[in-house]
């Protein structure tokens, strides 16, 4: 008898096939036409830049306390902020009071004569090689928007990261490796929002290595196990049934992008664990990086696989610095304990990833991003922080055909607000892809009807700071 419950339990498998053909079809849409999402691809002009190294300091380290020396902070200590210049201000900024000097004393290095404090001694000594942007501003004080701006290009959509975007216009320079690998993440802040794909093929999503919850020298890829037999066999066998099934239909963008995927992990069996394996670094490498050190080892080594992924040929790797388990640079009290923690953990590693660099010749066609997400505000908090500060604050940048030596934009007097020169994300991220060879204005993908960017209906390259 032919009822509603028999009749659901014969046709469910064919509910269930209308379902995959539904999801196969979508799939097809996103995925890239070509069989190979992650080929290499050529760039819209000559590029400057192969590669990029993406460093961030998770939670706002603050600008006048590191790169932005502002002499009038230690006239005015302990006095009000005139209020011409306070503005701009939300919740993050409660109890705020007088202008608080710099804890640590500025320095004037190299041929350049950057400022740096004493916070940062050894990326000072690199300073000749690197170029300050003293004016960058964005639009939140709170740290999830102002991250996943940082990250996505907006506050609060979803949108692909900035690393997705550079994977999906050039792809990969090593198909055994992924385009895009994110090491020791921290999940805070909108966490995988900020590498992953939102409406990119998944493809060009950030790969983990761990996250910042354990130690760099603990972290691995999920389901990569060199030594599994049973794994490799599985694979095999997935590949040889997508292997017939495509002899069969023929054409099948769909089908073709899961077998790239497939043979990825594959690859990735064989080639993750070899860029993981610093054994063969020398002793003064790992040096270098503060390895021989337990207070510079952990962001030592992963400011080292950034190095090795990236001389392999993987196009953007975001490492970012949290301060360890729970640790972040959001010192609303205690900044001098923070901060200085913090910095001593980085310093050294930062300046011996450029120093690597260059030595190798990678320098030149690798930029280098130091970022965060805000800076800090010049008067202190709770009376020993500071609060948000999106108006004014200061990234760098070196290699990859920017200028060296050089500081662009500027702070007014008190670090507040980005009065010469004005960046804004957007301007950044559009400078970023034009270093690679990509116009921002063109590197766009059609979804739900509209052509997105990575810098929406905005950016501006910033010309002065390319050499």
């Amino acid at each position: 008898m032919m009822n509603r419950r028999n009749w659901l339990r014969t046709t469910g498998c064919g509910f269930g096939a209308l379902a995959f053909s539904a999801l196969a079809h979508w799939d097809a849409v996103q995925a890239n036409p070509t069989a190979r999402p992650l080929a290499a691809k050529q760039p819209h002009f000559a590029a400057k830049a192969k590669r990029v190294i993406f460093l961030y300091m998770h939670g706002g380290a603050s600008h006048i306390d590191s790169f932005d020396y502002r002499p009038e902070l230690e006239k005015q200590h302990g006095k009000p902020l005139p209020e011409s210049v306070n503005t701009g201000r939300n919740k993050f900024n409660a109890n705020l009071g007088s202008i608080l000097k710099s804890p640590w004393k500025f320095r004037q290095y190299g041929e350049s004569g950057a400022w740096a404090s004493d916070l940062f001694p050894h990326v000072g000594e690199v300073a000749d090689d690197l170029c300050f942007i003293k004016s960058m501003y964005s639009n939140n004080n709170a740290h999830t928007p102002a991250t996943l701006e940082l990250h996505t290009g907006t506050q609060t959509f979803m949108r692909p990261s900035v690393g997705a975007w550079v994977t999906y216009g050039l792809g990969t320079e090593n198909e055994n490796l992924p385009g895009f690998v994110t090491i020791c993440p921290p999940l805070t802040y909108s966490g995988q929002r900020n590498f992953g794909s939102a409406f990119l093929p998944a493809a060009f999503q950030g790969t983990m290595l761990g996250t910042n919850r354990i130690s760099a020298k603990d972290a691995h890829f999920s389901n990569i196990d060199p030594k599994s037999t049973e794994q490799r066999r599985l694979l095999q066998l997935l590949q040889a049934g997508n292997g017939e099934q495509l002899e069969r239909v023929g054409v099948d963008a769909e089908l073709e992008a899961r077998i790239a995927s497939f043979e990825l992990a594959y690859q990735m069996q064989a080639h993750a664990p070899e860029v993981l394996d610093i054994s063969d670094e020398s002793k003064d490498t790992l040096s270098l990086y503060g390895m021989d050190d337990k207070v510079t080892e952990n962001y030592g080594r992963e400011l080292l696989l950034a190095r090795r992924f990236v001389e392999r040929g993987v196009r953007f790797v975001h490492v970012a610095h949290t301060g360890g388990r729970g640790g972040r640079w959001d010192q609303h009290s205690g900044l001098v304990a923070g901060h200085g923690r913090n910095a001593k953990a980085c310093d050294k590693p930062i300046a011996g990833l450029i120093r690597d660099l260059k030595q190798r010749g990678l320098l030149d066609d690798t930029l280098v991003v130091w970022s965060t997400e805000f800076g800090r505000t010049p008067e202190v908090q709770n009376s020993t922080g500071r609060g948000h500060h999106a108006q004014g604050y200061t990234f760098w940048l070196a290699g990859g055909g920017v200028r060296k030596g050089m500081s662009y934009g500027a702070t007014d007097e008190f670090g507040y607000h980005a009065v010469q020169n004005p960046v804004h994300i957007h301007d950044l991220h559009a400078t970023i892809l034009q270093l690679l060879g990509l116009d921002h204005t063109q590197l766009t993908y059609r979804y739900s009807g509209r052509d997105f960017r990575l810098t929406d209906v905005g950016g501006n390259v910033i010309h002065d700071i390319i050499a």
